[in-house]
């Protein structure tokens, strides 16, 4: 047999559909409902911007953690501290 060749008929194209497809009317009625919910008035537009910036100061931090350690692996003493520790025999 020779090799098989990919033609439109061979690829399912229900599978090539978007989770979720862009309707102007469901992205409208969204952005209105977080404007409603978030940013119309000043006290919850203020009270969203601190908890938006303690969570991305959070996720911040712990990505640059992540990103360092992984860095220096096998350099940092919580990765060799078991080298140097002695065990206690009783």
């Amino acid at each position: 047999m020779g090799k098989r060749r990919w033609s439109r008929d061979l690829i399912d194209s229900s599978s090539l559909r978007p989770l979720f497809r862009k309707n102007p009317l469901s992205i409208m009625a969204l952005a209105r409902s977080v404007y409603n919910l978030l940013f119309r008035r000043t006290s919850t537009f203020a009270i969203t911007i601190m908890v938006g910036a303690v969570v991305f100061e959070r996720v911040f931090d712990q990505a640059g953690e992540a990103v360092f350690d992984n860095i220096n692996k096998g350099k940092l003493w919580k990765h060799i501290k078991h080298n140097y520790e002695q065990k206690d025999e009783e």
